[in-house]
């Protein structure tokens, strides 16, 4: 993401603007191998650019492969393979949850794990006077932070797509079940933040992760995997 920003703002400040669409599709990258520069080291100083951000993309792919290699492994492939029947999560997403977390058995309720993540508002009390704020930010700031880009993906009307439904073949009806139930409850709750009460767009996605917290707890908690321990750290 930096060498991807480096780039853009590069381009920026040449007024070099590219208005057909997402960044990063095909298209774009076409654009970009298009792009004609006045003066050779602005050319050599963005064809280093864009290298550097292939280089970091074939590096990205490499460690995807790998992770999906272990995931497929035991103790990692039944969690994994259960947090991917949810919208908005796969393989990397999936085992940095479980690699972080280790085993859900030690959260004993959905708030704990909500907690631990710092995902529950804090509260400030002056005598008889309980006032709520912004969240806590304790815990696994990691793991807050990528359940809360996980989040976002409810905001969309639930479906399920064709790679949703190959991940979730082979999976337990009753975890299948728990993820189409947060899919269509987040939806529901997002809109409802926005447009019933004025809430602004991440703080909607704030609450939304944390209520997928509880699903994801719901899902896993009762697992054969974590009985003996759960997965190792390493």
């Amino acid at each position: 993401m930096s060498a991807r920003h480096r780039l853009g703002k590069f381009l920026l400040r040449r007024d070099l603007r590219y208005g057909e669409g997402r960044a990063w599709t095909q298209k774009h990258r076409r654009w970009l191998k298009s792009v004609q520069f006045e003066h050779r080291a602005a050319k050599a100083t963005f064809d280093s650019y864009l290298h550097a951000i292939e280089v970091l993309e074939e590096r990205m792919r490499a460690v995807d492969k790998e992770l999906a290699a272990v995931a497929a492994e035991e103790p990692y492939r039944e969690p994994v393979a259960w947090l991917r029947c949810f919208h908005g999560i796969d393989t990397v997403t999936a085992m940095t949850i479980v690699a972080e977390l280790h085993n859900f058995r030690r959260f004993e309720t959905p708030r704990a794990l909500m907690a631990y993540l710092g995902l529950v508002p804090g509260e400030h009390s002056s005598g008889a006077k309980t006032s709520r704020g912004s969240i806590t930010k304790a815990g696994n700031k990691h793991v807050r932070r990528i359940l809360i880009e996980t989040a976002w993906h409810y905001r969309h009307k639930p479906t399920v797509g064709a790679n949703l439904r190959r991940r979730r073949e082979g999976q337990p009806a009753a975890v299948i079940a728990i993820a189409d139930r947060a899919q269509h409850r987040l939806h529901r709750r997002y809109w409802r933040l926005l447009l019933h009460n004025n809430k602004v767009p991440n703080k909607a996605v704030v609450a939304v992760a944390r209520e997928l917290v509880g699903f994801l707890w719901a899902a896993l908690y009762d697992g054969d995997w974590s009985a003996s321990g759960g997965c190792p750290t390493s």
